[in-house]
């Protein structure tokens, strides 16, 4: 429902506002802040799309001395200013510090969380970027004096306040239900790694003569909604045998147990990307090249050679478990180890390559000085071992996986697609109601 009568703006990026709204400059409700203070006095703050909040544990700390941050109290409005963190920004829940890029503004004579509403709702943050300057998209940005007479629309104090209590209701239950759908698609992909695993390693039967039990033993409700998936596995009772095998302590009589220099030919032809073009490998399989990775600007065979067929895997720690089998020719970076396969069913090789106890071990094997500078190489992968079943029941395992999986993937996308809408959802909601196109009691 809209307000009784409106009136123009002056707003580039909002043409009308309700008749009692005022409309203001940022000047004239924030004061900048720009003492500069060490971390060591005032914790550091990480400005980040879900808020201002106490520094991530990802985040490298500064090793500088001295005043070299910005101070912020209890209730100062935070943006960073450049554009590869947009919409990073909120109300600071307590004292701190935070980087230089980010600006501080203090709050007078307006509710501090509907500033927090209206200054991290999407038309807001279009227009605030917008107003900015650079080079290039990467290195642009909005400085306080492009911010500071950017106008914005500002209702009475009561319904700033009727505001805030309006979104932090709605947009409390939309959470609540996002942070549920979210849940249930983790356990999904969850599950769906488990079956793999019991699949490729021997711990359910999927052999050639049950192969057909692959297809309906997955049990999900209809529309995704329920956390919890049930899959009626058929578990083997097959006779065992010691496997020799680490992480895996013993596999079904006739699977073998190989090295991967057995099955495996490391390919290491270099190769420039202008004649092979450039391969991502990535948690979701090896793919072309990414959006988000920059274009290599190297001349002459600066990459690895893939065939089509072949098994590439990331060595690097910080690419855990980004790895597949190549839909086509291409070329990869040198961090990563191309291998062809060969007597091994390539299918079968990409589900136990990604299944998680075989990713474990393989960066088990690696060596490095700490975690994010931690590789594999080949002389480490090459002889370890691994579960062979007989070729033909390679072919029925991923026969077994890939029914499953249909039915686990097509429930995560519909998750997923809820989940998107939710989001959606709210992000228009605070919009309209924010700048009042949408009347609240």
């Amino acid at each position: 429902m809209r307000y009784e009568r409106y009136r123009k703006t002056g707003i580039p990026w909002l043409p009308e506002v309700p008749e009692e709204w005022e409309v203001a400059k940022v000047r004239q409700h924030f004061r900048l802040r720009s003492e500069k203070v060490s971390e060591k006095d005032f914790p550091a703050l990480s400005v980040a799309k879900i808020g201002v909040v106490p520094q991530m544990s990802d985040v490298a700390l500064s090793m500088a001395e001295g005043d070299t941050r910005k101070l912020v109290r209890e209730g100062d409005f935070v943006v960073n200013s450049r554009s590869d963190r947009k919409g990073s920004g909120g109300i600071a829940p307590r004292d701190g510090s935070v980087t230089t890029i980010s600006i501080v503004l203090e709050p007078h004579n307006i509710y501090r969380q509907f500033v927090h509403y209206l200054f991290r709702s999407i038309p807001w943050v279009e227009e605030f970027y917008r107003n900015g300057r650079g080079i290039v998209a990467d290195l642009w940005t909005t400085r306080y004096q492009e911010m500071r007479n950017m106008l914005f629309p500002l209702p009475p104090l009561p319904t700033q306040r009727a505001i805030v209590a309006f979104l932090d209701e709605k947009c409390g239950k939309v959470d609540r239900l996002v942070a549920a759908k979210e849940k249930e698609a983790a356990l999904l992909k969850e599950l769906k790694q488990s079956m793999i695993a019991d699949a490729v390693t021997g711990k359910v039967e999927c052999g050639v003569r049950s192969a057909e039990c692959g297809a309906g033993d997955f049990n999900a409700e209809a529309q995704g909604r329920r956390a919890r998936r049930e899959v009626n596995l058929v578990k083997t009772n097959r006779p065992t045998k010691p496997s020799g095998i680490p992480w895996l302590p013993e596999v079904p009589e006739g699977w073998e147990v190989r090295k991967v220099r057995q099955h495996f030919r490391l390919r290491s032809e270099k190769v420039s990307e202008k004649d092979f073009p450039p391969l991502s490998v990535a948690k979701i399989g090896v793919v072309p090249q990414l959006s988000d990775v920059a274009i290599s600007m190297a001349e002459g065979d600066t990459r690895k050679l893939v065939r089509e067929g072949d098994y590439v895997v990331n060595s690097r720690s910080d690419r855990k478990g980004s790895c597949g089998v190549a839909p086509r020719d291409g070329s990869v970076t040198t961090i990563s180890i191309v291998l062809e396969p060969h007597d091994i069913d390539r299918k079968y090789v990409h589900y136990l390559f990604r299944s998680t106890p075989w990713v474990e071990e393989f960066y088990r094997n690696g060596r490095g000085i700490v975690a994010d500078l931690w590789t594999t190489r080949y002389q480490e992968m090459r002889n370890m071992l691994f579960p062979l079943p007989p070729l033909p029941e390679q072919k029925a395992i991923v026969a077994y996986i890939e029914a499953r999986a249909a039915k686990i993937d097509a429930a995560v996308v519909k998750l997923e697609a809820e989940v998107a809408a939710l989001k959606e959802y709210r992000e228009r909601l605070i919009a309209d109601v924010v700048t009042g196109q949408r009347r609240v009691a």
